[in-house]
């Protein structure tokens, strides 16, 4: 979709992520002129839905002989699915997404980014994209995220008349005869990933054994995942037989527009939306300035915003299946049955000029990701944990319990989240705890369906020693050791935490171990490394230099009680196939 709309101006240039609010009309009347001469090309990547919305009113612009300060202004809006453009945005600024994976060889990234979800720039921003520390930005439409089920299903869980809750669907997933439920993949779509997040809340607050509910809903839906929205869609039954209805899809966290999408196409059985309490967070499509565009691009871009906030914008997303930012709608939307009204009812709407992320919880989000990626992925990991003295420190922030133990404690609750495919082994190390030897086994790496006990057991009986911290000696043999047993088809990898520099008097230095790791280091069989340094004694740059040669990554934390959500964010990264 491309539309060549005029116009020029002079904007501070944008050296981090310009978050454009809502303001006055003023530039598209001022600026608006009979003639333009020259081009400057501002690059649009919207969301596929709502591009022919943003195309349109551009193509309109361009009718009415808008021009900015006499220069012409070419605007290419493209269609682009949020996760390609946010894998090249990754790229581009080092940041790390789960479940991502890496940019296709066509992805660019834009001037002006419209993701549905205001989820993917705090995603980059958490995964280290500085770039983006400044905000998100304002919205421009809206689609709440519903439950989609078939008429049928939905009329026996009482819809439309019944208000029903994420409860009643964590009950309906859970239960001895399962909803067949399914979900595209959460960390690769916002709707997905809004359902995700709703779904493990409920089951947090639902009593009993919190962790084990959530991943016993994270697993439940695990089995229903689809890679492409389409696909998952395709599932629904497509027949009145009750078979059919039975084996079919039952219900998938979807936005309202997918849904009416769907039954526009008149399927034998339509879809009916939920919209289930508490309402789950929007696809609020942030209209986001990339960092790094020159300052006449910039001014165009803000006067592209401004053309987007009008009455007949509304009206484009109404065309659509969008609603406005405010959830209000424009001529000719068609709500489906049991839609909340506008005034009363559905998503809280953020205030006007707002970011369109002002409620989201990156923490939250970052933990529902890193569980997902965690509870529906196999792998074969070596767990290694500092035994140094130092480890006996106490931790404030943790009531005072050493950093041995919350090191511990975050590792005991990251176990219940592997399911038994995975194969877990168990190190301590320091210096000399065997002979001459920096580390010691306590669990050999075994698949988890018999070895969980045994790790349960293991971390318990962890303590901290009197030595010091061989972490070069240690780092070598772990990574030999699962390169030795690597199995194809999982992820290899090495989890090591520790709160301190090498200190080994008898170990190798640190440029013995980046050789040894560089001869080591085969494509055809590779281990990725994390390391979790732990207080304000580790040197990240000493980490880095280790997870640069075997991938991976490097943590640190100056505050020990934040290691487990640490240690989940560590554990979800995945070697990064092209997309």
């Amino acid at each position: 979709m491309r539309s060549s709309i005029r116009g020029a101006g002079a904007a501070a240039a944008a050296t981090a992520l310009v978050v454009v609010v809502a303001g006055s009309w003023f530039g598209y009347q001022q600026l608006a002129g009979p003639s333009c001469s020259g081009e400057i090309q501002l690059a649009v990547a919207a969301a596929p839905e709502v591009a022919p919305a943003i195309d349109a009113a551009a193509a309109q612009w361009v009718s009415d002989g808008a021009a900015v300060g006499g220069t012409c202004i070419k605007v290419n809006v493209t269609g682009s699915e949020p996760v390609e453009v946010a894998a090249a945005v990754a790229s581009k600024h080092g940041a790390s997404l789960a479940g991502v994976g890496q940019a296709s060889g066509t992805a660019i990234t834009p001037d002006v980014w419209v993701p549905d979800s205001s989820t993917w720039l705090l995603r980059l921003k958490s995964g280290g994209a500085a770039a983006f520390a400044t905000g998100n930005g304002a919205s421009i439409a809206r689609s709440p995220v519903v439950v989609a089920m078939p008429e049928p299903v939905a009329t026996r869980l009482g819809w439309p008349d019944k208000k029903l809750a994420w409860t009643d669907m964590l009950r309906a997933v859970s239960s001895d005869k399962p909803l067949r439920a399914g979900i595209v993949e959460p960390t690769q779509d916002a709707a997905g990933l809004s359902g995700l997040l709703s779904l493990t809340t409920a089951a947090s607050a639902a009593g009993g054994d919190a962790q084990q509910a959530t991943t016993a809903a994270l697993r439940a839906l695990a089995t229903g995942r689809s890679a492409l929205r389409q696909d998952l869609l395709a599932r629904f039954p497509r027949s009145n037989d009750p078979t059919a209805i039975a084996s079919g899809l039952g219900a998938a966290a979807l936005s309202e527009e997918d849904v009416i999408g769907y039954n526009n196409t008149k399927p034998p059985i339509p879809l009916a939306a939920l919209y289930l309490e508490p309402s789950p967070m929007p696809l609020d499509y942030p209209y986001a300035v990339l960092p790094g565009i020159d300052q006449a691009k910039a001014s165009a871009a803000k006067v592209l915003f401004e053309l987007l906030t009008t009455q007949s914008f509304k009206n484009r997303l109404a065309a659509q299946a969008l609603r406005a930012p405010d959830g209000n709608w424009g001529d000719g939307f068609k709500a489906p049955q049991g839609a909340p009204s506008p005034a009363g009812g559905g998503a809280t709407v953020p205030p006007a000029g707002g970011t369109a992320a002002g409620g989201l919880d990156p923490v939250a989000i970052d933990r529902a990701v890193s569980g997902w990626s965690i509870a529906t992925q196999s792998g074969r990991m070596l767990c290694v944990i500092d035994v140094s003295g130092s480890m006996k420190a106490e931790v404030p922030s943790a009531n005072n319990a050493s950093r041995a133990q919350v090191t511990v404690a975050a590792a005991s609750r990251g176990l219940g989240l592997f399911d038994d495919s995975w194969s877990i082994g168990l190190w301590t190390f320091s210096t000399e705890l065997v002979g001459s030897q920096d580390w010691k086994q306590v669990v050999p790496i075994n698949p988890l369906s018999g070895n969980r006990g045994k790790l349960e057991q293991g971390l318990a009986a962890i303590r901290p020693s009197n030595g010091n911290t061989g972490l070069y000696d240690t780092i070598l043999e772990a990574y030999k050791t699962v390169q030795d047993g690597w199995e194809p088809g999982r992820v290899n990898s090495v989890v090591l935490f520790t709160d301190g520099k090498n200190d080994d008097k008898n170990g190798i230095s640190q440029s013995t171990l980046i050789s040894r790791l560089k001869q080591l280091n085969d494509p055809e069989r590779p281990v990725q490394v994390v390391i979790i340094g732990i207080g304000g004694e580790v040197s990240k740059a000493e980490l880095q230099s280790i997870t640069n040669i075997t991938g991976g990554g490097a943590f640190v934390t100056e505050d020990p009680s934040k290691i487990g959500d640490i240690f989940l964010k560590a554990i979800a990264l995945r070697p990064n196939a092209p997309r």
